[in-house]
């Protein structure tokens, strides 16, 4: 008999959101995902949704309830089982958690900055700055909706670790920028 291979992580960011008592479909799950996994996580696209839920319900990790919606059409809802929460405590408490890899668009055109110049990497970093002010306004709000609730005491958490991120993000680029301004014209 051949051993299971481990889930990937994406199975367990699925079973953690299904972890917080809410039956979801798998469309309500995605929709979760993209509204909370992308501050910090890939939101896993829709089809990796349904094949994640697949194998979780294949190794009875979680349950689906079959419902028919008004139009008649077949719609499932799922949620974590015991055997679910039990895989999830043991991998949060057992796996040595990965280190994050930075795959960082803006610093990698920072990088080839030398092939445009100055104005070009200025107006990039400017164009990066006034895009973690939107994604900061969309953290901020989801924390404003659970802060306070102890059930999402931790998502709070880590929604106010991204807010710090996001401010420092912003300190290290608008420092990147102002050596750029102060760079010698002769040197451009």
């Amino acid at each position: 008999m051949s051993q299971e291979r481990p889930l990937p992580t994406t199975s367990y960011a699925l079973l953690g959101l299904l972890s917080f008592g809410q039956e979801l479909t798998g469309y309500e799950l995605k929709q979760w995902a993209d509204s909370t996994l992308r501050f910090y996580w890939v939101a896993p696209a829709m089809s990796q949704i349904y094949s994640e839920l697949t194998r979780l319900s294949r190794r009875g990790l979680i349950e689906a309830r079959v419902d028919a919606d008004a139009g008649e059409r077949v719609v499932r809802r799922y949620r974590i089982n015991e055997a679910g929460l039990a895989e999830l405590r043991e991998w949060l408490a057992t796996s040595e958690p990965e280190f994050p890899i930075l795959k960082h668009p803006v610093a990698l055109r920072l990088l080839l900055g030398h092939l445009v110049g100055p104005e070009s990497v200025r107006a990039m970093l400017k164009g990066y700055v006034d895009s973690l002010e939107r994604q900061r306004a969309d953290l901020q709000a989801v924390l404003d909706g659970i802060d306070g609730d102890p059930a999402f005491r931790y998502p709070a958490f880590v929604a106010r670790w991204g807010l710090d991120y996001y401010d420092s993000e912003r300190a290290v680029v608008t420092g990147i920028a102002d050596q750029l301004e102060d760079e010698d014209p002769a040197e451009r």
